[in-house]
């Protein structure tokens, strides 16, 4: 898989609406997973989004997510830039220079979906989300 750089926008609880709306918009493929669906099982987040991602036919990809707890939302700074994919030297290569500098909110490790992930905060005050996919068997 080649490494995709697109948009992250966090909502305030509204995420499957915005993204289903962007589905009508643009058209495309869109998949939702609930904190629920990765254990959560606070009842008041069960059901909202940890990740969504929209694949249109031709090529945009906008992935979004309800804030997640503890994290504030503030409009203007809820978008930020996410890099997948699984080429892991050149995704690490990416994470250490983005992260060199910033600030890491969430560090670069093994998540309960399979797949590495992190997230900071660059130098210049730009999120950025580095998730290394999981090689498949």
């Amino acid at each position: 898989m080649q490494t995709q750089l697109n948009p992250y926008i966090s909502f305030p609880g509204t995420a499957r609406e915005a993204m289903e709306y962007y589905q009508r918009v643009f058209g495309g493929e869109l998949e939702l997973n609930t904190f629920g669906e990765f254990g959560n099982d606070d009842p008041a987040l069960a059901d909202k989004i940890m990740h969504g991602v929209l694949r249109t036919r031709n090529g945009f990809t906008l992935m979004g997510a309800d804030t997640a707890p503890g994290m504030e939302h503030q409009p203007g700074t809820n978008i930020a830039i996410s890099l997948s994919g699984d080429d892991a030297e050149e995704l690490h290569g990416y994470w250490g220079k983005l992260a060199d500098g910033g600030t890491v909110s969430v560090p670069m490790e093994k998540q309960m979906w399979g797949d590495e992930f992190g997230m900071c905060v660059d130098r210049y005050g730009i999120g950025w989300l580095v998730n290394i996919t999981a090689p498949q068997p």
